[in-house]
């Protein structure tokens, strides 16, 4: 039962860089494909009287440049023989990667091992260890 559907959720990290170039690899050796997800949400301020707030249209520029992003990782794939697809959402990574599991059928998620460092792992927790903990289908984490 080999699978045949790659699902890399990246944030654009060094490290997401690693297993997205990891899970090519593999799906060349194993005729798959690849799907990369990006999740994100609108950043706000935790503290509404320091007054950080967001012009319309740096949000409305946000899931362009996003997606910007992933192309650009697709692009680098161009020549690999790798079918390469992208999913841009906004939802919290965790329910993301559970959904796009789903939605695209992926029966092996690939993903770093690190991402958010300090007082935002703290606060938010690993992604990588949710999703370790609570997928339908296989983990593959690359450190």
């Amino acid at each position: 039962m080999l699978p045949t559907k790659i699902l890399v959720p990246t944030d654009f990290s060094e490290h997401a860089a690693r297993a997205t170039q990891y899970a090519v690899e593999l799906a060349k050796k194993l005729g798959a494909s690849v799907h990369l997800l990006h999740a994100y949400t609108i950043p706000v301020s935790p503290f509404p009287e320091v007054g950080v707030f967001y012009d319309q249209a740096t949000i409305d520029r946000l899931p362009r440049d996003l997606q910007r992003g992933l192309d650009e990782e697709v692009a680098r794939y161009q020549g690999s023989g790798v079918p390469l697809t992208t999913t841009l959402t906004e939802s919290d990574a965790r329910d993301a990667v559970e959904q796009t599991v789903k939605q695209v059928h992926a029966d092996l998620i690939v993903m770093g091992t690190h991402g958010r460092q300090g007082v935002a792992r703290a606060l938010m927790g690993s992604v990588a260890e949710s999703v370790v903990r609570t997928s339908s289908c296989p983990v593959l984490t690359v450190h």
